[in-house]
């Protein structure tokens, strides 16, 4: 009521007509007008945008506050095979929601341990369609980073939608406009950076040392984030903006750390782990899983060809082998049309299909 009197009283607005107490109104000409001045800075058509310092208050009352011990972290990675040194690791990594730095040769599960810590968060949070700052609005709510979850709590601001707590993975493809706001002049609308749609979830940055931009220019750009919780955005007008910073960063290498940044850099890390190859018996317990998930009859013997496999070629074992190469052996069934037995004829094509290292035996 009030805004449509202050419109009235604009004359914004003509009432064409009442029925009771409800009006029949349209846009007048000076109504018209200002929509078309509006509709030229901006064309955002959709819930009413939230105020930047409601936004920052509503991300900081959501930050995660997890307790987890090694049972529950232990089923939350239920579908890895991970040691209790590596989980003792992970536990107090998590549970301290600072940042991470996960290292170590390539292929022994960096990448997955940093995707599955989004499961020791039971709870769902509050994700503003969009935000609005000095006149200007961020679009923030993206379905495509954003789960959306349907609930009975029927008097949620509409404003607001709940999603489950978010998880983004940036790689190699990452630069430095990325992480910045990205003004559309066609609509006047910003698209929010991935950090921002990474508020109140976890943001992995993958294959860290591989992107276009430097290590030392990345972590640079996360030194204020990272200590004070806020992070500095700037319109196109040149004015910055603070923005929340409220969420759990992993960056995730098989890089040496000391290739790619300084010990002082290092030392702003929350903590540092190092994800080593697996022993013979842990990838062994990798090999009868996805032997036994993939149909196939397990029997030691064929885990003593491979390793005579790995002893004749050098080469060092990796947590990711025994799946990628059951995976070759079940293409393999498919193709020749044969049952899943495995055999050591089998496991050496695969082998060779994977490596392209081997020549099949007779």
């Amino acid at each position: 009521d009030s805004v449509f009197r202050h419109m009235r009283q604009q004359q914004l607005v003509e009432v064409k007509g009442m029925i009771g107490n409800d009006y029949n109104f349209a846009l007048s000409a000076a109504g018209r007008a200002l929509s078309g001045e509006r509709f030229q800075v901006s064309q955002y058509a959709g819930a009413c945008p939230v105020a930047l310092n409601d936004y920052h208050a509503a991300t900081t009352m959501q930050a995660a506050h997890v307790s987890v011990d090694r049972t529950a972290l232990r089923d939350a990675f239920s579908d890895l095979i991970v040691t209790d040194r590596l989980l003792d690791q992970l536990g107090p990594a998590v549970i301290s929601q600072n940042s991470i730095f996960l290292y170590g040769p390539t292929g022994n599960g960096k990448t997955s341990l940093a995707e599955r810590m989004l499961r020791v968060y039971s709870d769902y949070v509050l994700i503003p369609y969009s935000v609005e700052v000095d006149g200007q609005i961020i679009s923030l709510y993206d379905p495509v980073v954003h789960t959306k979850i349907e609930t009975d709590e029927h008097e949620l601001d509409p404003r607001w939608v709940t999603c489950r707590r978010p998880c983004i993975v940036v790689g190699g493809e990452l630069i430095p406009s990325m992480l910045e706001l990205r003004l559309d002049y066609n609509s006047g609308l910003y698209a929010a950076p991935m950090q921002l749609k990474a508020n109140n979830g976890i943001f992995i940055i993958d294959d860290f040392g591989r992107q276009l931009m430097s290590p030392r220019d990345l972590l640079n750009r996360w030194i204020v984030p990272l200590e004070g919780r806020v992070d500095y955005l700037t319109l196109h007008t040149g004015k910055k903006i603070e923005v929340p910073f409220e969420q759990l960063l992993i960056f995730a290498t098989n890089l040496d750390p000391a290739d790619l940044v300084d010990d002082a850099f290092l030392r702003r890390m929350g903590y540092r782990l190092f994800v080593t190859a697996p022993s013979k018996d842990l990838y062994a317990q990798i090999f009868r899983r996805y032997v036994e998930e993939s149909g196939f009859a397990y029997d030691s013997k064929y885990l003593d060809f491979l390793f005579r496999l790995y002893a004749e070629e050098k080469r060092p074992l990796r947590g990711c082998e025994p799946r990628d190469i059951i995976e070759r052996c079940v293409d393999l069934c498919k193709y020749e049309n044969r049952s899943k037995v495995l055999s050591p004829e089998l496991l050496e094509l695969a082998w060779n299909n994977y490596f392209g290292t081997r020549l099949t035996t007779n």
